[in-house]
């Protein structure tokens, strides 16, 4: 097994630094560059040439974002959906509302090959089986795929969209799902678990790199674990902070892996780096995301 260690690629700007992604050439302002968002202050960050843009989404909460096929953005808020036309977030509103229990919120997502929205829920004191995973199609229509989930987290697919990995994250381990249009997610198994003598939270965002190995954020492990397609670790990226959220290829060759991490359950003088966005260059190249057809 191979080890590395992550550089601080951004100062501490977020409180809880979520969902990065490397934004798709598609002729707005912000192509190809790192997003990400600060998920408990409902802003999304994007690492411009002359600086950190925040935007507002409008909401408490600002789960994650994807692109748009057609152009633009969605944004996941604390009970909802908003898109925007711009990808700068200009123009937000509402598209679909997902949640009405205010003591639940949106967290983790991503999007199928065929351009559908999963987003997982969460209890805010994140109750045991408080939270589902929610399908949205492109033409707006929601259905629960995963319910009796806590802290719903990290879905992304195989290059050949064969294959989804999810995690539950206080289940300590990641799930892989089969996948195809017509039956969507399906069939279940465990990928991957912590050992019982782990130390750390559990499995958090996740990313797939060109050959098919998920590199996993491991929430309260101070790392990145990188496994192969038969679920055994090959690689950890070591990081200086104990809260590492989540994980996402990009640069201008998908080889620079980016790493968000949280400054949540730390005290104010603890881990100054934390909430800082981390990277490293593990030698392999990333997966764009894929975008929501709607």
């Amino acid at each position: 097994m191979w080890r590395m260690k992550a550089a601080q690629h951004s100062d501490p700007v977020a409180f809880h630094a979520e969902g990065p992604l490397w934004w798709p050439d598609d002729g707005s302002e912000v192509a190809g560059m790192l997003r990400w968002v600060d998920l408990i202050n409902g802003q999304v960050l994007t690492d411009a040439p002359a600086g950190i843009i925040r935007a507002d989404v409008g909401s408490s909460i600002a789960a994650f974002l994807r692109p748009r096929r057609g152009g633009g953005a969605v944004v996941a808020t604390e009970h909802g959906l908003s898109i925007a036309d711009d990808a700068r977030l200009d123009d937000l509103k509402p598209f679909a509302e997902l949640i009405d229990d205010p003591a639940v919120r949106l967290n983790e997502g991503g999007c199928a090959p065929d351009g559908a929205l999963l987003v997982g829920a969460m209890r805010y004191d994140a109750a045991p089986g408080g939270g589902r995973l929610i399908e949205i199609l492109p033409d707006g229509t929601a259905s629960t795929v995963r319910e009796d989930v806590t802290v719903s987290n990290g879905i992304a697919w195989s290059p050949d969209g064969s294959l989804a990995y999810y995690n539950d994250t206080p289940s300590r381990q990641t799930a892989v799902y089969s996948w195809d249009p017509e039956r969507r997610l399906h069939d279940p198994r465990r990928f991957f678990a912590l050992d019982d003598g782990d130390d750390a939270v559990g499995p958090d965002g996740l990313c797939v790199d060109v050959d098919g190995n998920v590199w996993t954020a491991i929430y309260g492990g101070s790392r990145v674990e990188c496994h192969d397609p038969s679920g055994r670790l090959v690689e950890v990226v070591e990081l200086p902070v104990t809260n590492v959220t989540a994980c996402a290829f990009g640069g201008e060759g998908f080889d620079r892996l980016f790493i968000t991490t949280s400054r949540e359950n730390l005290a104010d003088d603890e881990q100054p780096e934390a909430g800082a966005v981390f990277v490293a260059e593990p030698g392999v190249r990333g997966l764009p995301v894929h975008q929501f057809g709607g």
